[in-house]
Protein backbone atom coordinates (compact mmCIF):
# COMPACT_ATOMS: atom_id res chain seq x y z
CA UNK A 1 0.00 0.00 0.00
CA UNK A 2 1.57 3.10 -1.07
CA UNK A 3 0.52 7.08 0.11
CA UNK A 4 0.68 9.73 -1.34
CA UNK A 5 3.42 12.26 -0.17
CA UNK A 6 0.76 14.64 0.81
CA UNK A 7 -0.65 12.55 3.01
CA UNK A 8 2.53 11.51 4.89
CA UNK A 9 2.79 13.56 7.91
CA UNK A 10 6.12 13.38 9.62
CA UNK A 11 7.72 14.56 13.39
CA UNK A 12 11.71 15.07 14.61
CA UNK A 13 13.31 12.70 15.48
CA UNK A 14 13.73 10.73 18.91
CA UNK A 15 15.36 9.42 21.08
CA UNK A 16 13.42 7.61 23.59
CA UNK A 17 10.82 8.49 26.22
CA UNK A 18 14.26 7.88 28.75
CA UNK A 19 14.21 8.71 32.22
CA UNK A 20 17.23 11.10 33.38
CA UNK A 21 19.65 9.20 35.40
CA UNK A 22 20.96 13.19 36.47
CA UNK A 23 23.57 13.23 34.82
CA UNK A 24 25.76 15.22 32.40
CA UNK A 25 25.83 12.39 29.55
CA UNK A 26 21.92 11.74 29.41
CA UNK A 27 21.40 15.50 28.26
CA UNK A 28 24.44 14.90 26.06
CA UNK A 29 22.43 12.32 23.81
CA UNK A 30 19.27 14.22 24.71
CA UNK A 31 21.28 17.36 22.59
CA UNK A 32 23.09 15.22 19.91
CA UNK A 33 21.45 12.18 18.97
CA UNK A 34 19.38 12.44 16.00
CA UNK A 35 18.78 8.55 15.98
CA UNK A 36 14.85 7.77 15.52
CA UNK A 37 15.74 4.18 16.23
CA UNK A 38 16.14 5.04 19.97
CA UNK A 39 19.82 5.27 20.34
CA UNK A 40 20.26 6.75 23.46
CA UNK A 41 17.42 4.16 25.42
CA UNK A 42 19.71 1.27 23.51
CA UNK A 43 22.94 2.33 25.30
CA UNK A 44 21.44 2.55 28.41
CA UNK A 45 17.91 0.42 28.23
CA UNK A 46 16.97 1.04 32.10
CA UNK A 47 16.47 4.48 31.33
CA UNK A 48 13.80 3.80 28.51
CA UNK A 49 10.01 3.97 29.44
CA UNK A 50 8.79 2.09 26.75
CA UNK A 51 11.62 -0.75 25.99
CA UNK A 52 9.28 -3.31 26.54
CA UNK A 53 7.31 -2.55 23.52
CA UNK A 54 10.08 -2.81 21.48
CA UNK A 55 11.43 -5.86 23.29
CA UNK A 56 8.72 -7.92 22.89
CA UNK A 57 8.43 -7.62 18.95
CA UNK A 58 12.11 -8.73 19.43
CA UNK A 59 11.84 -11.77 21.37
CA UNK A 60 8.89 -12.73 18.66
CA UNK A 61 11.17 -12.24 15.71
CA UNK A 62 14.36 -13.53 16.93
CA UNK A 63 12.40 -16.78 18.00
CA UNK A 64 11.94 -18.10 14.38
CA UNK A 65 15.32 -18.16 13.68
CA UNK A 66 15.67 -21.01 15.68
CA UNK A 67 12.89 -22.82 13.09
CA UNK A 68 14.25 -21.26 10.05
CA UNK A 69 15.22 -24.15 8.36
CA UNK A 70 17.50 -23.89 4.86
CA UNK A 71 16.65 -20.27 4.19
CA UNK A 72 18.47 -19.36 0.86
CA UNK A 73 20.37 -16.03 -0.02
CA UNK A 74 17.67 -13.19 -0.95
CA UNK A 75 17.83 -12.88 -4.71
CA UNK A 76 17.46 -9.61 -6.95
CA UNK A 77 13.69 -10.14 -6.48
CA UNK A 78 13.31 -10.95 -3.11
CA UNK A 79 15.74 -8.25 -2.09
CA UNK A 80 12.99 -5.94 -3.82
CA UNK A 81 10.34 -7.23 -2.02
CA UNK A 82 12.14 -6.81 1.86
CA UNK A 83 12.88 -3.44 0.37
CA UNK A 84 9.50 -2.64 -0.73
CA UNK A 85 8.20 -4.01 2.79
CA UNK A 86 10.36 -1.56 4.84
CA UNK A 87 9.22 1.75 2.78
CA UNK A 88 5.58 0.50 3.32
CA UNK A 89 5.53 0.14 6.71
CA UNK A 90 7.48 3.50 7.57
CA UNK A 91 4.83 4.94 5.26
CA UNK A 92 2.31 3.75 7.31
CA UNK A 93 3.74 4.01 10.61
CA UNK A 94 4.08 7.89 9.85
CA UNK A 95 0.60 7.95 8.34
CA UNK A 96 -1.24 6.07 10.95
CA UNK A 97 0.45 7.90 14.19
CA UNK A 98 -0.26 11.67 13.00
CA UNK A 99 -3.64 10.46 12.14
CA UNK A 100 -4.19 9.70 15.89
CA UNK A 101 -2.42 12.69 17.23
CA UNK A 102 -3.42 15.02 14.78
CA UNK A 103 -6.97 13.79 12.79
CA UNK A 104 -4.85 14.10 9.41
CA UNK A 105 -2.86 17.40 9.91
CA UNK A 106 1.10 17.55 10.24
CA UNK A 107 2.41 18.57 13.49
CA UNK A 108 3.74 22.14 13.78
CA UNK A 109 7.36 23.37 14.73
CA UNK A 110 5.81 24.29 18.16
CA UNK A 111 4.09 20.60 18.66
CA UNK A 112 7.15 19.21 17.81
CA UNK A 113 8.83 21.45 20.54
CA UNK A 114 6.77 20.70 22.76
CA UNK A 115 8.38 19.25 26.04
CA UNK A 116 6.46 16.68 28.10
CA UNK A 117 9.55 15.60 30.91
CA UNK A 118 12.15 17.70 32.69
CA UNK A 119 14.82 16.48 34.52
CA UNK A 120 15.49 17.42 38.12
CA UNK A 121 17.53 20.21 36.90
CA UNK A 122 14.76 21.13 34.84
CA UNK A 123 16.80 19.95 31.29
CA UNK A 124 14.20 18.29 28.72
CA UNK A 125 14.26 14.87 28.61
CA UNK A 126 11.11 14.25 26.00
CA UNK A 127 9.50 16.19 23.53
CA UNK A 128 6.50 15.53 21.85
CA UNK A 129 8.76 14.56 18.53
CA UNK A 130 10.61 12.11 20.91
CA UNK A 131 7.27 10.70 21.75
CA UNK A 132 5.93 10.44 18.58
CA UNK A 133 8.97 9.38 16.95
CA UNK A 134 9.22 6.66 19.24
CA UNK A 135 5.47 5.56 18.74
CA UNK A 136 6.29 5.47 14.82
CA UNK A 137 9.17 3.12 15.56
CA UNK A 138 7.16 0.93 17.11
CA UNK A 139 4.61 0.91 14.73
CA UNK A 140 7.15 0.42 11.98
CA UNK A 141 8.18 -2.41 13.49
CA UNK A 142 5.11 -4.04 14.04
CA UNK A 143 4.11 -3.90 10.80
CA UNK A 144 7.79 -5.32 9.18
CA UNK A 145 7.14 -8.50 11.99
CA UNK A 146 3.74 -9.42 10.66
CA UNK A 147 4.78 -9.51 6.93
CA UNK A 148 8.37 -10.83 6.99
CA UNK A 149 6.60 -13.21 8.95
CA UNK A 150 5.04 -14.38 6.19
CA UNK A 151 7.10 -13.49 3.87
CA UNK A 152 10.65 -14.46 5.62
CA UNK A 153 9.75 -16.70 8.22
CA UNK A 154 12.90 -17.06 10.38
CA UNK A 155 15.24 -14.95 8.45
CA UNK A 156 14.97 -12.02 9.92
CA UNK A 157 15.31 -10.22 13.74
CA UNK A 158 14.08 -7.33 15.31
CA UNK A 159 16.18 -4.91 17.61
CA UNK A 160 18.47 -7.97 18.08
CA UNK A 161 21.31 -6.52 20.38
CA UNK A 162 25.41 -7.51 19.11
CA UNK A 163 28.35 -7.31 20.99
CA UNK A 164 31.33 -6.10 19.06
CA UNK A 165 35.00 -6.58 20.09
CA UNK A 166 36.86 -3.59 17.74
CA UNK A 167 40.43 -5.25 18.82
CA UNK A 168 39.54 -8.96 18.36
CA UNK A 169 36.77 -8.25 15.84
CA UNK A 170 34.36 -11.19 17.57
CA UNK A 171 30.74 -10.26 17.16
CA UNK A 172 28.50 -12.09 19.12
CA UNK A 173 24.23 -11.96 20.35
CA UNK A 174 23.40 -10.68 23.84
CA UNK A 175 19.71 -12.39 24.43
CA UNK A 176 16.79 -10.39 25.89
CA UNK A 177 17.46 -12.56 28.86
CA UNK A 178 21.00 -11.39 29.64
CA UNK A 179 19.97 -7.57 28.85
CA UNK A 180 16.96 -7.63 31.23
CA UNK A 181 19.02 -9.50 33.90
CA UNK A 182 22.08 -6.99 32.90
CA UNK A 183 19.36 -4.62 34.07
CA UNK A 184 17.66 -6.07 37.23
CA UNK A 185 21.52 -6.41 38.54
CA UNK A 186 22.57 -2.90 37.67
CA UNK A 187 25.09 -3.82 35.52
CA UNK A 188 24.00 -2.07 32.58
CA UNK A 189 27.48 -0.82 31.85
CA UNK A 190 28.07 -3.79 30.40
CA UNK A 191 25.50 -2.81 27.29
CA UNK A 192 27.79 -0.18 26.66
CA UNK A 193 28.93 -0.04 22.79
CA UNK A 194 26.56 -2.67 21.99
CA UNK A 195 24.60 -2.56 18.31
CA UNK A 196 20.60 -2.49 18.08
CA UNK A 197 19.60 -2.51 14.67
CA UNK A 198 16.11 -1.83 13.86
CA UNK A 199 15.85 -4.86 11.36
CA UNK A 200 18.60 -7.49 10.56
CA UNK A 201 18.20 -9.52 7.55
CA UNK A 202 19.94 -12.49 7.52
CA UNK A 203 19.20 -16.97 6.33
CA UNK A 204 18.47 -18.26 9.68
CA UNK A 205 21.41 -17.35 11.53
CA UNK A 206 21.80 -13.72 12.95
CA UNK A 207 25.55 -13.45 13.02
CA UNK A 208 25.38 -14.20 9.08
CA UNK A 209 23.70 -10.95 8.23
CA UNK A 210 22.62 -9.89 4.78
CA UNK A 211 21.23 -6.47 4.91
CA UNK A 212 20.40 -4.08 7.66
CA UNK A 213 17.86 -1.17 8.46
CA UNK A 214 17.44 1.64 10.16
CA UNK A 215 14.08 3.59 10.59
CA UNK A 216 14.48 7.25 10.93
CA UNK A 217 11.58 9.74 11.04
CA UNK A 218 12.41 13.14 10.71
CA UNK A 219 9.87 16.32 11.66
CA UNK A 220 9.87 18.15 8.18
CA UNK A 221 8.48 16.10 5.40
CA UNK A 222 10.91 14.61 2.68
CA UNK A 223 13.82 15.43 5.01
CA UNK A 224 17.03 13.19 5.36
CA UNK A 225 18.11 12.03 8.78
CA UNK A 226 21.63 12.00 9.49
CA UNK A 227 23.31 8.75 11.12
CA UNK A 228 23.88 9.38 15.13
CA UNK A 229 27.26 10.46 15.51
CA UNK A 230 28.79 8.64 18.81
CA UNK A 231 30.27 10.36 21.66
CA UNK A 232 33.88 10.83 22.95
CA UNK A 233 34.63 7.89 24.90
CA UNK A 234 32.14 5.41 23.05
CA UNK A 235 33.48 2.32 21.80
CA UNK A 236 32.57 3.47 18.21
CA UNK A 237 33.71 7.46 18.63
CA UNK A 238 35.05 7.72 15.34
CA UNK A 239 32.47 6.42 13.24
CA UNK A 240 28.46 6.93 13.29
CA UNK A 241 25.76 4.56 13.65
CA UNK A 242 25.91 3.18 10.41
CA UNK A 243 29.38 2.68 10.13
CA UNK A 244 29.55 0.58 13.22
CA UNK A 245 26.25 -1.36 11.60
CA UNK A 246 28.11 -1.90 8.48
CA UNK A 247 31.59 -3.00 10.87
CA UNK A 248 30.16 -5.21 13.05
CA UNK A 249 27.76 -6.80 10.91
CA UNK A 250 29.19 -6.89 7.48
CA UNK A 251 26.63 -6.30 5.85
CA UNK A 252 24.93 -3.32 3.61
CA UNK A 253 22.96 -0.21 5.73
CA UNK A 254 20.37 1.82 5.03
CA UNK A 255 18.42 4.01 6.59
CA UNK A 256 14.48 4.23 5.77
CA UNK A 257 12.32 7.03 6.03
CA UNK A 258 8.47 8.22 4.98
CA UNK A 259 8.58 9.52 1.27
CA UNK A 260 12.39 8.78 0.66
CA UNK A 261 11.79 5.17 1.01
CA UNK A 262 15.26 3.40 1.62
CA UNK A 263 18.30 5.13 1.33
Amino acid sequence: MRFRPTALLSCWLLLCGCQSAGTGQTRREYKQSLDSGMAACRQNPAYCADVAVSAGLRATASAGASVAGALQVMDAVAKARVREIMETCANKAEFDVNLEHFGGQPPTKEQCEEVLKRDAAGNPILTRAMKLGQEKHVAALRCVQLRLSVERPGGFSLEQRYRYDIQSKVLELISKAAELEMIRTGKTARLRGTLVPDVVIHAGNPLRVEVVYDFKFSCLVGDASPWHRYPKGHPFEDVNQGQAYGTALQAPVFRVSPILGVY
